[in-house]
């Protein structure tokens, strides 16, 4: 029931976001924020490696999530 509830309102936080930034900025923003969070509930629940480039990896996806927005 979460994740139905969790994929509903996450599909209604995109279409209004979809109001003010185009589709592509949109989508961007909305897949990194999805697997920014995923990859880091897999190392806080799973008890995935925080290896050094996974965490720099998920910096950098968070770097261009914020530049993607910056520049819509």
């Amino acid at each position: 029931v979460l994740t139905i509830v969790s994929m509903v309102v996450s599909l209604a936080l995109l279409g209004l976001a979809l109001k003010t930034l185009p589709v592509g900025t949109a989508y961007a923003v909305w897949t990194g924020i999805g697997t920014v969070g995923t990859a880091l509930l897999g190392i806080w629940l799973l008890g995935e490696p925080a290896t050094a480039i996974r965490l720099a990896c998920i910096a950098l996806i968070v770097c261009g999530i914020m530049g993607l927005k910056l520049a819509a």
